[in-house]
């Protein structure tokens, strides 16, 4: 019912178009990079934001750099619809529209490009760990099933970019000091002319942490260039390495958090402790992406981009001792071509991408966070792939159609060298080929002028189950596990009012979702997962944006996901804010019957506000606030998590001295209340052990100075 009145609501904002068939067309804005409203990357069509239909959510540095410098969480969880939780230092899980349910660690179901290279490995995990918020200039997300372009998952797609840069040379130097142990520094180098640039940047990061068990160490350096060879040639290289090792504190049960929330998980008879154990994850990552792109014509371009990729894993966790090594490979390309059918512009593009990964997975016993007795040593390989069309046709009364499908195929292979883990685990070889699976998608999009649009979609996707999920890490597998399939149903409206000075966005959304997957904990602590039936993700997300008050000088506000303007003098308010009605529907033969309950691990409301302030002498203020109700920790709904309110500001002073000398001096509290709650559950966990807590009040101050020339 709640997606045939999606559709009714479509139908009913596109049939107050006039139907002429001579209204002019609208013109390509494909490439008018003069405009005054940013593009985004869209399914790759490049277009401004009023003219994508889709659920997109934009981040820029600015933005990123209203709160703390230490982690990207607070900013992404601006973005309605999405979470960023942090279940330890540095553990990241990202959930889209309720995609947490199936990623008791790690970020899975959702795809990850960084300046578009296939950063979600071939076995269907992202390491976003591995990110520094310093070098993220630009992070695009779009919700809902994004098969049509991106391949698997059903969650949706995140793109995160480097800054890009200015015109001339910098060299600029940070550093930040905080609360629980906090110290990180940035180096930065760039350089730009016409036809090329260079971009060099470090950042180191260590912190004691708010938990016992909790300290974190990251030191990360990327390197951007990029060159115009030709008229027609642009070539591009990005490098991104990474070493990263943290502690692993553990969950704590609803009366250990109470008596003390900065504790690790304690032992008991049957298992020893996290402290014990000296648990700790350690990766040392390096990643190489090279792009060309070659304009055949104004009408006609080639973008490849081919990419390899090296980890080192080590993992001491409650149950054994792990050493993974991995090594990546992949591309992808993508033709666009533009031209005039009956008068009116079509875009087609088409292309494909493919990865394959190797990776040797030894465990061991963990002997206090050393290796002690091979446990067993396995061999795994993936390879998958996608070839993927789309078509965009303006059709008359200012409606744009767009229709899209891929083509994707995805295999897994296991081999086990050597094993003393007793039956049922014996030494095997598992090969598992998934069917193919076609994705489409169909959007249509009516704009009202420049000030208003209205968009509807129905797109398909699928999210086979990650190594991770099938090979547990007690030497298990569990190759009866099928793959999600969804599909979306989706409106919204996205405009802005009185000059510009206002802008609103909203949409609805009905994910209907198959076989999908969740996970649990074993009394032994090793996660597993299973298939159980199907689940109903509906809901709604808004965002608001608008100048309350603005000096005549100040620019007008770009469009894309309602950044902070470059240099804005005034005071601005914004909010966002999720609704999200997700719940079990039916349920395998012989399994638990869920339905009707609330879907595990996803509030069924999430508001994010604030306040952006400043003005001409350099001095600005962005107070926030967040809230999360309540969250179910189970998936017979028996427990729960609490809601909680969490306050926080970051203000400082910003100013370009003599021309040259940019600075930038700030300060910033999270927690003010000092709120005990927990950013990133661990679901249907064995003994209730749910909760991870966050760091209570904490500040942090920082400078960072520059050069430009």
């Amino acid at each position: 019912m709640f997606r045939f009145s999606l559709l009714a609501l479509l139908a009913a904002g596109l049939a107050t178009a006039p139907l002429c068939a001579q209204t002019p067309a609208a013109p390509d804005t494909a490439r008018a990079v003069a405009l005054p409203e940013a593009t985004v990357t869209g399914y790759g069509q490049r277009l401004p934001l009023r003219r994508t239909a889709a659920a997109v959510g934009v981040l820029d540095a600015r933005t990123i750099q209203q709160f703390n410098p230490a982690a990207l969480t607070q900013a992404v969880n601006t973005l309605p619809g999405v979470r960023l939780e942090e279940r330890a230092t540095a553990s990241y899980r990202l959930s889209i529209r309720g995609s947490t349910l199936r990623s008791p660690f790690g970020v899975r179901n959702v795809k990850v490009y960084y300046n578009g290279i296939p950063f979600t490995e071939a076995g269907g995990s992202t390491p976003l760990n591995l990110l520094d918020p310093a070098i993220i200039g630009r992070l695009e997300v779009l919700k809902g099933p994004a098969g049509s372009v991106y391949g698997a998952g059903t969650g949706g797609v995140a793109l995160f970019g480097t800054p890009e840069v200015v015109a001339g040379s910098r060299v600029a130097a940070g550093a930040t000091v905080g609360s629980y142990g906090l110290h990180r520094s940035t180096l930065t180098a760039e350089t730009s002319s016409a036809t090329s640039s260079v971009r060099a940047q470090y950042a180191h990061q260590e912190l004691a942490g708010y938990r016992e068990q909790s300290a974190l160490r990251r030191d990360v350096f990327a390197l951007d260039v990029r060159t115009v060879a030709s008229p027609k040639t642009t070539l591009a290289a990005h490098l991104l390495y990474t070493d990263i090792d943290y502690q692993l504190p553990g969950g704590l049960t609803r009366a250990q958090l109470a008596a003390d929330p900065r504790q690790a998980r304690p032992g008991t008879p049957a298992a020893p402790g996290s402290v014990a154990q000296q648990a700790f994850y350690a990766s040392r990552t390096g990643l190489l992406g090279l792009t060309h792109e070659y304009r055949f014509s104004d009408r006609l371009e080639l973008e490849t981009t081919v990419y390899g990729s090296g980890t080192a894993i080590r993992t001491a966790s409650i149950t054994d001792y792990e050493r993974n090594t991995g090594l990546g490979l992949g591309g992808r390309t993508a033709l666009r071509y533009r031209t005039t059918l009956g008068g009116r512009t079509l875009r087609l593009q088409g292309g494909g991408e493919g990865q394959a990964g190797f990776a040797n997975g030894r465990s061991y016993q963990n002997l206090a966070g050393a290796p002690g007795t091979l446990r067993y040593d396995d061999e795994l390989t993936t390879t998958t792939g996608f070839a993927f069309a789309q078509a965009d046709y303006e059709l008359p009364a200012q409606l744009l159609l767009t229709v899209a499908a891929s083509y994707n195929r995805l295999r897994y292979g296991i081999a086990r060298v050597s094993s003393t883990l007793p039956a049922p685990a014996p030494s095997y070889t598992f090969s598992r080929d998934f069917r193919p699976v076609v994705s489409p998608r169909v959007a249509l999009l009516r704009e009202f002028g420049v000030g208003l649009s209205v968009y509807g979609s129905v797109s398909t996707g699928f999210a086979p189950p990650t190594t991770d999920e099938i090979r547990t890490s007690d030497g298990q597998l569990n190759g009866d596990l099928q793959a999600e399939r969804g599909t979306s149903y989706e409106v919204g409206t996205r405009g802005s009012l009185f000059a510009n000075r206002l802008r609103y966005e909203l949409n609805v959304f009905d994910l209907e979702l198959r076989q999908t997957i969740v996970s649990s904990t074993t009394d032994q602590g090793v996660v597993v997962f299973r298939n159980t039936g199907s689940t109903h993700q509906r809901g709604l997300e808004a965002a608001l944006s608008g100048w309350l008050w603005r000096a005549a000088s100040a620019p007008s506000q770009p469009e894309a996901g309602f950044p902070a303007p470059a240099e804005p003098s005034g005071l601005r308010a914004w909010a966002s804010y999720a609704y999200n009605d997700f719940r079990f529907g039916s349920y395998p033969s012989g399994g638990q019957d869920l339905r009707g309950n609330r879907l595990t691990g996803t509030a069924p409301h999430t508001l994010s506000a604030g306040l952006d302030f400043s003005e001409p002498h350099g001095f600005y203020l962005s107070p926030n606030l967040g809230h999360q109700a309540r969250v179910e920790l189970t998936d017979a709904n028996t427990e729960t998590a609490p809601g909680y309110w969490v306050f926080g500001a970051r203000g400082g002073w910003r100013r370009t001295l003599a021309g040259h000398l940019e600075t930038n001096l700030y300060a910033g509290l999270d927690n003010a209340t000092d709120r005990r709650y927990s950013l990133g559950n661990d679901l249907n966990a064995f003994g209730g052990r749910y909760f991870q807590p966050a760091p209570g009040r904490a500040g942090y101050v920082g400078a960072q100075l520059g050069w430009r020339w």
